[in-house]
């Protein structure tokens, strides 16, 4: 494989695009498969990506998603092996539960000894988030396309990016074509929506070690509880910040949901809690803990319409009508092949944790 180069403009159409270096008048091999990544970088690739590792967390489950196996994934974060190994991804391809990751630490940083230990032909990391992550990889000579994160479109485009770096752009086509008709159907039935039939929606990122909400801008979670016909609480925000307690009884949610990423975070946080148990939230039994499948239902994935879907039948039960265990029976099978038990939908979507919060009942298994 050659190593990066410096690259024309970002273009976002051309990142669909197998670009054959004859045509941009540059000197690589017209088989040779060119990307443009987040960062405007140029990679060319001899070959599709056998030997892949992904510093993002997401992206292993993305890896995994759009090969449709483990087998080219030789080294990932240690926060997308704890999902994997919480998450049902494990149980699927449990070869991906010895992948290496000492790659990276949670914190991005890569470990070059490490990543040179398993020899990949592409690094995936993240774009605009300093060189002091991304120079170590490039000037140990490994191909490295950079992404972004925070929108439906970036995700797209990622995606994109990583089914051509490993020789599966046919992948693509199907997932974004699924993702376009969940999103334009949810769109179409929220659209007319008043303020006032928007319910307030709190997301946290953090409940545990430290409590975070994010504002509007550029955060994945405020744009799929606009989508399903909420409002974000927390909208007044800069960026994910910490906030305190006393803020959350402040904006009275009227539904609250803990993320996926803390293992021993459950709805009890809230119930038992002699604050938060006043919210609208907690009184009206509508607090629910992000699902965990493939990858955390959270941030953007391969599984994003799930969430839309669940969330949607949560905040407007009179307006959807989704049979979420029939739409996930199938999706697991475009995803990973793999035909889901009820019990495995149940773990999922924290059937035994939350059934008896509000509008959970639509989603038990007949």
């Amino acid at each position: 494989m050659t190593p990066n180069r410096p690259c024309h403009p970002f273009i976002p159409a051309a990142l669909t695009c197998l670009m054959a270096a004859s045509s941009a008048g540059l000197p690589a091999l017209a088989e040779d498969i060119v990307i443009t990544d987040h960062e405007s970088r140029e990679v060319v690739l001899t070959e599709p990506a056998s030997r892949v590792v992904t510093i993002p967390m997401p992206m292993a489950s993305g890896v995994i998603a759009l090969d449709g196996s483990s087998n080219r994934l030789v080294g990932l974060n240690p926060l997308s092996l704890t999902a994997i190994r919480e998450g049902i991804l494990g149980k699927i391809f449990p070869e991906a539960l010895d992948v290496s990751d000492a790659v990276t630490g949670t914190d991005f940083v890569p470990n070059v000894e490490a990543l040179a230990a398993v020899n990949p032909d592409l690094v995936i990391q993240w774009a605009g988030r300093g060189p002091e992550i991304v120079d170590p990889i490039i000037n140990a000579g490994l191909s490295t396309v950079l992404i972004k994160y925070g929108t439906e479109e970036l995700t797209r485009q990622y995606m994109t990016m990583v089914a051509t770096a490993i020789g599966k752009p046919e992948r693509i086509g199907e997932l974004v074509e699924w993702r376009d008709r969940v999103q334009q159907d949810i769109a179409a039935k929220t659209a007319d929506l008043g303020e006032a039939d928007r319910p307030s929606v709190l997301y946290l990122g953090r409940s545990l070690s430290d409590i975070t909400a994010a504002g509007n801008q550029g955060q994945y979670s405020s744009w799929y509880i606009e989508l399903a016909g909420g409002k974000n609480a927390a909208a007044e925000l800069d960026g994910s910040v910490s906030i305190n307690r006393e803020q959350i009884a402040q904006w009275d949610p009227e539904v609250i949901l803990l993320n996926s990423f803390e293992p021993e975070l459950d709805v009890s946080w809230v119930y038992d809690d002699p604050i938060l148990s006043l919210t609208r939230a907690a009184q009206n039994h509508r607090v629910y803990k992000m699902p965990l499948g493939g990858y955390r239902w959270d941030p953007p994935s391969q599984e994003s319409p799930l969430t839309w879907m669940w969330l949607a039948e949560l905040l407007h039960p009179a307006l959807f009508d989704y049979d979420l265990r029939a739409e996930m029976t199938a999706a697991y099978q475009t995803l990973y092949n793999y035909e889901l038990t009820d019990g495995d939908i149940d773990g999922i979507i924290w059937t035994a944790e939350q059934g008896t919060g509000l509008g959970y009942d639509q989603f038990a298994a007949n």
